[in-house]
């Protein structure tokens, strides 16, 4: 099963083909929608913002 490699979850092979790089495919995607502290950012991963100031 693939996983997360930021948070460890559970995500799907539809995940995994959509939003992990082919060169990195055998690792599973960098971060998940479960992720709450770092978001994808295009290409890229970054810290999340908090909303709160």
């Amino acid at each position: 099963m693939p996983e997360c490699q930021n948070c460890g979850e559970f995500v799907t092979e539809q995940y995994v083909r959509v939003f992990t790089p082919e060169a990195n495919e055998a690792h599973g995607p960098r971060v998940c929608p479960n992720c709450e502290d770092k978001l994808r950012d295009g290409a890229e991963v970054r810290e999340a913002r908090s909303s709160r100031q």
